[in-house]
């Protein structure tokens, strides 16, 4: 992997693991700063709600700052709200902490999502968006599980300590390696010269809307699942508790797998990238249902439902490209707050199946559903697509006019 994207990959995987990673320490955090467990759980909503509602404006006013300043800035924020965080003498300013942080996430990933794009020709966009989606992956494989460790072993404040070391790393790879040259100006999009306003009027646009909607389905179809795998491992597929961490690990490698794959299939095309991959999900959900109680199949299935389930992020992503290319920065962080949208509304809804009387079973059902209604919408976002022939960014060919090789590639 370029050095390039490999700094801006493991500044998704510093925020990614910062997200999830206080689930796995939630007992310690809450004996030692003496309050309830579903009250220390609220540090997690803290930062979700942080992510989804600071995104996009941090995004917005920010969007005339040169790219690489813009990234350095932001894992500054962060670095310094996770020292905070270790050094909160009490739960009032840990909290505190936990806002200030998120208000880096949905910028960096954006924006590390965009100059990925724009360091990479057309046809590779979407594969080194996935490389960067990357992080997010070995964030919930390798990055919660260590952090939890050193948080059982060494008390909560050493896991934002390890997360600190990671992020002053990232930081001096991406100073040293993202070139300086991306700056607004240098954008072709035109994002840094355009007014606010004008990057605002990129919401009107019915595609974009439509595209949002879709990730909130497709990213609550995977959550609804992926949610409630431990009971479902455990009381269907009878697998004994120390054989589910082993199989939360398949589920990683072949998340790992689909990320990649989804962006080398919305890089051929990139609906037919999102059909696919909503399609495989589908069929991976259902699949699971039927394997469930049978303990190979199901590990064959859960490997499966991994790699659907995390193949719709690229292709997505290079979707909210192919429609909001006047703002792509912030479009793609209001897709991250779609994103984080969808991991509430999933565990929402899987929560919901369990209380309507039904097992932990019926929660790939559920999903199901989820996923087939976003597949419709995908559907009817193809044909009015192929109406629009929008484009990935603006590209020129050799005359100087737009090239329509790239407009028929997101058709």
């Amino acid at each position: 992997m370029p050095l390039p994207l490999l700094a801006l990959m493991l500044g998704v995987f510093c925020v990614g693991t910062a997200e999830v990673v206080i689930a796995g320490i939630l007992p310690e955090m809450s004996a030692s700063l003496d309050v309830s467990i579903p009250t220390a759980g609220l540090l997690v909503t803290g930062y979700a709600l942080g992510v989804t509602i600071g995104g996009p404006i941090i995004t917005l006013l920010t969007t005339k700052w040169s790219r690489k300043a813009l990234l350095l800035s932001l894992m500054g924020v962060f670095i310094a709200g996770n020292i905070i965080a270790a050094l909160a003498p009490n739960y009032s300013t840990l909290m505190g902490a936990r806002v200030f942080t998120s208000l880096s996430h949905g910028t960096f990933a954006a924006v590390a999502w965009h100059v990925a794009a724009l360091m990479s020709p057309p046809d590779k966009q979407a594969t080194a968006m996935a490389k960067i989606a990357l992080g997010f992956n070995f964030a919930n494989v390798l990055g919660s599980p260590i952090g939890t460790f050193i948080g059982q072993h060494f008390g909560w404040r050493a896991t934002f300590g390890y997360v600190t070391v990671f992020a002053v790393l990232c930081l001096l790879l991406i100073s040293r390696f993202v070139p300086s040259a991306l700056s607004t100006e240098s954008d072709p999009s035109g994002e840094g010269g355009t007014s606010l306003r004008d990057q605002m009027k990129v919401f009107r646009r019915g595609s974009l809307q439509l595209s949002m909607l879709i990730t909130v389905l497709a990213q609550g179809a995977v959550f609804t699942t992926s949610t409630y795998l431990a009971p479902l491992l455990r009381d269907i597929g009878h697998f004994a508790p120390g054989m589910v961490g082993i199989l939360l690990i398949v589920f990683g490698i072949g998340s790992v797998l689909g990320n990649i794959l989804g962006g080398r299939a919305a890089d051929a095309n990139v609906m037919r990238g999102v059909l696919r991959a909503q399609t495989a999900l589908l069929a991976a959900l259902l699949l699971f249902w039927f394997a469930a109680p049978h303990q190979v199949p199901a590990a064959v299935a859960l490997f499966l439902f991994g790699a659907a389930g995390f193949s719709i992020i690229p292709a997505l992503q290079a979707r909210i490209l192919a429609v909001a290319a006047a703002a792509p920065a912030l479009a793609l962080s209001a897709n991250v707050s779609a994103f984080n949208l969808g991991n509430g509304l999933g565990a929402w809804l899987g929560g919901a199946t369990i209380d309507l009387g039904y097992d932990s079973r019926a929660v790939t059902l559920t999903a199901a559903l989820a996923t087939a209604i976003a597949l419709l919408l995908s559907v009817v976002m193809w044909a009015r697509g192929r109406r629009e022939s929008p484009k990935l960014l603006p590209v020129l060919d050799d005359a100087g006019a737009p090239d329509a090789a790239l407009a028929q590639k997101t058709a």
